[in-house]
């Protein structure tokens, strides 16, 4: 048994590569397009091979009945001794061989063939034991039949052209609703309840819809209604939080006057977490109406973040902290501290010791050494109220997380780290200064900045532990 070498493979998969079709040929309009062109082809031959057949053997009938009719006269005069004239002979030179035979055998017929380089009808019939010929020219007749095949040809190319044209813009106009109901549906997925296709032909009445105008329809209806129940959903949270709230203060107040002793610890422990979750659910709630308004400033991120991991210390969360290269950000800096002691949080509460921050520019992450993230988390992002490490928690630290990262400006990945462990990747909008830029001009005036999310050069990093 042979194996195949790795050139013999980088072959296959060359060819592999070769053969993969350009993405555009999947499109409905190119396949609507072929088809058209197609069908139109295959009817275009078919009709003119019935026009050519047709109109050829009419024109071929007619020549020779005219040659048949000479060949009658001529044989007339030959019979009575009278001159055959100039085209007609016996055994003349450039009869057709075949044409030949068959008047030696005592039959009549006709055959066209090429004289001195002009197309030539011969009838020939017996006189004699010899052959009688004459022959008219057939040269009108062979232009005429030219002729029509190049206006079938031409007409055809026309209405192929026509046809094409025409189908292309007729499936055109389909095809750009279709995208613009997929656009649709890709931006209510992306969170745009708001989103509509709003099709003229499903508002008014008595218009008839198409199958695109019942899709675009369907759309718009589950997106309605979809909005609603979100709506729906986003108020009873609201609403529950803020009828638990004032109870929640009233009932922490008097916790905190129990007798001291196991049972008052852990009432006012179950009070903590109470008005905690209620917090959690009224951000949520504030959030998901989008009504949060940030206050911009621009901040030293290592500074930050190491205040992030002392607060964290100082709850017996032991964080380690790596710094790489420090920046400046723009950000506002209560929610970056919101959204990295969540993650700092979750890391200790579902994962699993050293928990490691590492600032790198403008990116944050966060690492612990547990189990990782679940599929369902990296798949779909957060859920609230699910989680998958025993119970621990609602759900809701990274939720609130990467909502208040949307808010900011941020982006916040999630990922296993191959070694074991989860990876949280915050990435801010960098701060750049001027007179930090390498193709800068002179040193701009104190408080110059370039707009968030340009490129920095560094001449130099720093890689700080603490």
């Amino acid at each position: 048994m042979t194996r195949a070498t790795p050139e013999r493979r980088g072959r296959r998969s060359r060819r592999g590569r070769r053969l993969r079709r350009p993405a555009w040929t999947a499109t409905l309009t190119w396949k609507a397009a072929l088809f058209i062109t197609v069908m139109c082809c295959a009817l275009a031959a078919l009709l003119g091979a019935l026009v050519h057949v047709s109109v050829t053997r009419q024109t071929v009938d007619q020549a020779r009945e005219k040659a048949l009719s000479k060949l009658e006269d001529v044989t007339e005069a030959y019979e009575a001794g009278e001159p055959t004239g100039r085209f007609g002979a016996v055994d003349p030179q450039g009869l057709p061989s075949e044409l030949r035979a068959l008047a030696l055998r005592g039959q009549r017929g006709t055959v066209v063939s090429d004289v001195d380089g002009r197309p030539t009808m011969w009838a020939a019939g017996p006189a004699d034991g010899r052959a009688l010929a004459v022959r008219i020219d057939y040269t009108l007749s062979a232009q005429t039949i030219m002729g029509l095949d190049r206006a079938i040809v031409g007409s055809s190319a026309l209405a192929i052209g026509a046809t094409l044209l025409a189908g292309a813009f007729s499936v055109t106009r389909v095809t750009r609703r279709l995208h613009l109901t997929a656009q649709v549906a890709r931006r209510i997925s992306a969170g745009d309840l708001d989103a509509r296709v709003n099709d003229p032909r499903t508002k008014d009445p008595s218009r008839c819809e198409d199958e695109v105008a019942t899709v675009s329809g369907a759309l718009d209806t589950m997106a309605s209604t979809l909005q609603g129940k979100l709506l729906s959903e986003q108020r009873f949270t609201a609403d529950v939080a803020h009828e638990l709230r004032t109870p929640l203060t009233g009932l922490s107040a008097a916790a905190e006057l129990l007798p001291p002793g196991r049972p008052s610890e852990l009432v006012q422990d179950r009070v903590r977490r109470m008005r905690a979750l209620t917090e959690d659910l009224l951000e949520i709630s504030r959030l998901d109406a989008g009504r949060e308004t940030v206050d911009l400033d621009i901040h030293e991120l290592a500074p930050l973040t190491e205040r992030v991991v002392r607060m964290a210390r100082s709850t017996g969360s032991e964080t380690d902290l790596l710094v790489v290269r420090g920046t400046s950000v723009e950000t506002d800096k209560r929610r970056l501290e919101r959204v990295l002691g969540n993650l700092i949080t979750n890391a200790h509460k579902h994962g699993a010791r050293p928990v490691v921050v590492s600032v790198d520019g403008p990116v944050v992450t966060v690492r612990d050494h547990g189990a990782g993230y679940p599929e369902y988390l990296l798949e779909h992002g957060p859920q609230r109220f699910r989680t998958e490490s025993g119970g621990k928690g609602h759900g809701l630290g990274l939720t609130i997380a990467v909502g208040q990262a949307a808010v900011i400006g941020a982006d916040l990945e999630f990922a296993n780290v191959p070694g074991g462990g989860a990876l949280a990747r915050l990435t801010l909008p960098e701060y750049v200064h001027l007179a930090d830029r390498p193709d800068a001009g002179p040193p701009a005036e104190p408080g110059t900045a370039v707009a968030p999310g340009t490129d920095m050069q560094h001449t130099e990093s720093t890689d700080k532990r603490t």
